[in-house]
């Protein structure tokens, strides 16, 4: 059982809207505290569909992560650093194309699929192929044991999963594998080692589950063991070889609930969105000028709230007493679209006051917000070198 850790990162596209921060940001502040996590800029990414128009990556990286510091990411709690930074993800990724067939690329879901969304682009590139391996990279290089996903990201993880396996199956197998792991058993102790052989025998031959998360227990509390050792053990407990790459698992999110101001889902790509730093009176503007049910004509005309794109954000942002005002007032044509309106604007307002107000410290402290860039980089960029400390080892490669 690896360390619990988390990896989640995002595509520097721009400003970041109520959609990103209801969708993932309040999910990143709420796994902060519980775990140790890593969230980083996907610049390399971005490149896979924006190569053409390099010039607004740079920009958009900082202003991303003053976005995600102004949200309540507390750079004390979680490593932020930028993808391309760490150069150890391209030599993983490099790596792991010697072993990855191109149909297991070309069957990923999301491939073709943006392909015909972004038709307008040439996206017949090695780097728009290989990018779910890219990622995969992103994931297995911090031995992450779980990735905030929605539910069309989950085959990309499943995808990592199967990478993982198949290096493991290549490369663990070092030379004198099972002596080294024997030979790892008499460190436990005469009667931790025969506790670990009989906990492994019923796993492996009756699938024991509780067994195996005993043995694995025993192995992680164990302090006598190096990081070899252990590594071995964990693989020669469950049959395989040794684990050098951690799978991972996919942590699924709750589906963001934050529609746009058109009612469809809140989306650069439909222009219907709030951005964390619109200025207040564009934001009242912007809600003031959303369509309602179009039954209402007249003032005097009743509504259907269920109709109306204003009445999924009171879903999102009023109590139950203003959804029970909004819902008679509309039915009984006793409240206008205007006085519907105007809690839902009071409420965004409020949520994006303290967000706005730190955007601004951090916008005019440009040096602090790269001294923390600096520092995450440095930290990831420590458990990225062990890693493929490991992975060169185990390729061949680790001759000097």
């Amino acid at each position: 059982m690896a360390v619990e850790r988390v990896l989640s990162g995002m595509r520097p596209t721009g400003n970041l809207h109520l959609g990103h921060y209801h969708g993932v940001l309040k999910n990143w502040l709420k796994l902060q505290h519980e775990q140790e996590c890593l969230f980083f800029v996907a610049d390399w990414h971005a490149l896979t569909t924006h190569y053409d128009t390099p010039h607004v990556i740079e920009e958009n990286v900082w202003e991303m992560v003053i976005d995600w510091l102004a949200a309540g990411v507390d750079p004390a709690s979680a490593t932020i650093f930028i993808q391309s930074r760490v150069p150890e993800h391209a030599e993983l990724h490099t790596l792991l194309s010697m072993i990855t067939p191109l149909g297991w690329l070309e069957r990923v879901p999301t491939y073709k699929d943006q392909q015909e969304k972004l038709s307008s682009k040439d996206l017949s590139t090695y780097g728009f192929l290989g990018y779910p391996l890219l990622q995969s990279a992103d994931i297995l290089i911090y031995r992450a044991t779980q990735v905030p996903v929605g539910e069309d990201q989950v085959p990309h993880i499943e995808f990592t999963r199967e990478i993982a396996r198949r290096f493991n199956h290549i490369y663990g197998r070092e030379p004198g594998y099972e002596e080294k792991a024997e030979a790892a058993i008499k460190k436990l102790g005469g009667k931790r080692g025969m506790l670990y052989d009989e906990l492994r025998t019923r796993y492996q031959e009756s699938g024991d589950e509780e067994a195996l998360l005993s043995a694995q227990a025993m192995i992680e509390e164990h302090q006598g063991l190096s990081l070899g050792d252990r590594e071995r053990l964990l693989g020669y407990l469950e049959g395989g070889g040794k684990m050098i790459l951690v799978e991972p698992e996919a942590k699924l999110t709750p589906a963001s609930r934050m529609p746009g101001l058109d009612g469809q889902k809140m989306s650069k790509s439909y222009n219907n969105t709030i951005s964390l730093r619109e200025d207040p009176d564009t934001i009242s503007k912007k809600i003031r000028t959303m369509p309602t049910d179009p039954a209402r004509v007249r003032r005097t005309d009743p509504g259907e709230p269920t109709k109306c794109p204003v009445y999924q954000l009171h879903e999102v942002y009023s109590d139950d007493n203003t959804r029970d005002w909004v819902q008679q007032g509309c039915r009984g044509a006793s409240i206008g679209c205007i006085e519907c309106k105007q809690p839902v604007i009071d409420a965004v307002l409020v949520e994006l006051k303290p967000i706005q107000e730190r955007a601004a410290e951090y916008a005019a402290d440009p040096t602090l917000v790269k001294n923390i860039v600096a520092d995450g980089c440095e930290k990831a960029r420590k458990m990225a070198r062990e890693t493929m400390r490991d992975v060169r080892e185990a390729m061949g490669l680790g001759y000097n």
